[in-house]
């Protein structure tokens, strides 16, 4: 996409979730958009050092209870940021799909389109959400595996 189309759909996303369309959040977005795995907040600070670290936090945390990104964690308990699909809103994530952490490059990858089998918790349960993780080698770093 186009930089200043991404702006366009960024600056709707965040009229629809009633926040101030500014240049850092703008910006956080599109990073976030240009990455194909979640990103956590340390390697957000590495390449927007025009943004402060309490300013970033702000919002990855306002995104989030927002249900614009969504937090996964990875194999070292560090949390990533994805963007969320467009179901989700305040209060309301519906990320529930398979989250592949690599155990090569380290990287977590939001499988969305993996149709997931229902889970039924027994009688008294009444779940508010659910994480579904796998580990193993993603497409890059099994393609390197098998160079070897």
């Amino acid at each position: 996409m186009e930089p200043a189309r991404n702006n366009f759909h960024f600056e709707d996303l965040l009229n629809r979730h009633h926040l101030k369309k500014t240049a850092p959040r703008l910006r956080v977005l599109s990073m976030m958009s240009a990455r194909s795995a979640a990103t956590s907040q340390p390697d957000l600070e590495s390449v927007m050092d025009d943004i402060d670290r309490v300013t970033l936090y702000r919002i990855l945390n306002t995104f989030e209870e927002k249900g614009i990104i969504h937090k996964v964690f990875d194999l070292n308990g560090t949390a990533n940021y994805a963007l969320c699909s467009s179901s989700c809103d305040e209060g309301h994530h519906h990320d529930e799909h398979l989250h592949f952490n690599c155990t090569q490059c380290k990287n977590v990858y939001c499988l969305d389109d993996l149709h997931l089998p229902a889970i039924t918790l027994p009688p008294g349960f009444e779940p508010r959400g659910f994480t579904l993780y796998a580990t193993g080698l993603c497409p890059k770093c099994s393609k390197k595996a098998v160079k070897r």
